[in-house]
């Protein structure tokens, strides 16, 4: 017996152009933690000539934190943002972004110490 056509058996399909584009932003989400890993390390293993060597580490801890945290949120955000645009509701906003700011501002100010402590 075929099934009827109705509502309950339709899923509804997401155009995928709105998805792709979802991908896309969350794929530079995760660029973006990458980069702060990344750096993280290379501070880490490379700034080994600093008089205080806690503000060294303190920098890498830092920014390998802000790493995962962004990598955690792009996934949720990815996830919610897909959820949202099937029920063709409003794309939710992120409150995470603003903390993450203040932590890259946090460790811009480790940064500008570790310059000043070098030279």
């Amino acid at each position: 017996m075929p099934l009827k056509n109705n509502s309950e058996n339709t899923k509804k399909v997401l155009d995928y152009r709105f998805s792709f584009a979802n991908e896309r932003t969350f794929l530079s989400w995760i660029r973006t933690a990458l980069a702060l890993l990344a750096g993280a390390v290379a501070i880490d293993q490379f700034v080994t000539t600093v008089e205080y060597p806690f503000i060294r580490i303190g920098l890498a801890i830092i920014l390998a934190i802000i790493a995962g945290v962004l990598a955690i949120s792009a996934f949720l955000r990815w996830r919610a943002n897909e959820k949202a645009m099937l029920e063709e509701r409003a794309l939710p906003y992120n409150h995470l972004l603003s903390i993450i700011a203040i932590l890259v501002l946090i460790a811009a100010t480790c940064f500008v110490m570790l310059f000043l402590v070098g030279h």
